[in-house]
C-alpha cells in the first residue's frame, strides 16, 4: 500500500552567526525625527540581523538602512526591546528583497555556493557606485539634486531624506561619461527618512546599453569578478 506523503516541512530559516560588528545605521525614529549613529551587531545571517546600542526608539515595520564598510542595505523593523542596559535598545531587522546582504563576506558558504545578491533575476546588473543626478518634480521648479547608489540602466536608489511618494513621476537628468542623459521616471518604492527606489522610463535600448557600460566601467570591482570567473 503505497503512503501518502504530507506537505513539505518548512524550511529551516538561515544559520545565525554571532559577531561584534560595528554598523552604521540611519532613519527615521518612533518620534518621527531622523537619527545617524554607530551601533553594534550581535548576530547576522544571510536575511537579516540583531543589532544593540540603539539610541533611538522605533517602530516595528518601518525601514532603516545599516551600512558595513561600503556595503549599504535597507531592512525592516520586525521586533525590538528596550534592555534598559548598556545594550540600550535592540532590535531584530530583516533585508528587504533583492537587497545584497551587507555582510556576506563574513557569512559561510557550503561548497559550491554563491552569495544571494538576486543579481542573476535582474535583466540590467546594478552597481554598488556613486552618481550625482539631478530630479525635477512637475510641482516645483526647483531641482533636487541627489546621491543615487544601485545603479542599473534601469534605474537606482536615491538616499534622500525627504523621499517622494510612491507613483510619483520626475525627470531624472545625469551625466554618462560626457553624455547628459534625461528620463522620465517614477518612484517605485519609498522608505520615510531612508530614500527611494526610482525607474528610469525614458532612456532607449541604445542608451541603456551605453550607460550599463559606462557603470561597468565605473565599477573596478565588478570587472574583477568578471575576470575571475572567466580564470
Amino acid at each position: 500500500m503505497t503512503g501518502i506523503s504530507g506537505p513539505n516541512p518548512p524550511m529551516p530559516p538561515p544559520p545565525r552567526i554571532p559577531v561584534d560588528l560595528d554598523l552604521r545605521v540611519w532613519g527615521m525614529g518612533a518620534d518621527g525625527h531622523p537619527f545617524s549613529q554607530h551601533a553594534r551587531a550581535r548576530n547576522i545571517s544571510q536575511g537579516g540581523a540583531l543589532l544593540s546600542d540603539i539610541e533611538r526608539d522605533l517602530k516595528i515595520g518601518d525601514t532603516i538602512a545599516v551600512q558595513n564598510g561600503e556595503k549599504k542595505a535597507r531592512c525592516k523593523v520586525v521586533w525590538l526591546t528596550n534592555t534598559r542596559s548598556a545594550q540600550k535598545i535592540k532590535v531584530g531587522v530583516q533585508l528587504l528583497k533583492e537587497q545584497e546582504c551587507p555582510w556576506a563576506t563574513l557569512l559561510p558558504q557550503a561548497p559550491g555556493q554563491m552569495p544571494a545578491t538576486g543579481k542573476a533575476q535582474r535583466r540590467w546588473e546594478r552597481h554598488k557606485i556613486s552618481l550625482g543626478i539631478t530630479l525635477r518634480n512637475d510641482r516645483s521648479t526647483l531641482p533636487l539634486r541627489v546621491n543615487a547608489t544601485d545603479v542599473s540602466a534601469r534605474g537606482c536608489y536615491v538616499e534622500t531624506l525627504s523621499p517622494f511618494q510612491i507613483g510619483t513621476a520626475l525627470t531624472a537628468e545625469w551625466f554618462c561619461g560626457a553624455q547628459k542623459l534625461i528620463s522620465r521616471t517614477f518612484v517605485r518604492s519609498c522608505d520615510p527618512q531612508v530614500g527611494m527606489g526610482i525607474e528610469f522610463m525614458g532612456l532607449t535600448t541604445e542608451q541603456q546599453q551605453r550607460f550599463q557600460q559606462y557603470l561597468r566601467a565605473m565599477n573596478p570591482f565588478a570587472c574583477s569578478i568578471e575576470h575571475a570567473n572567466r580564470n
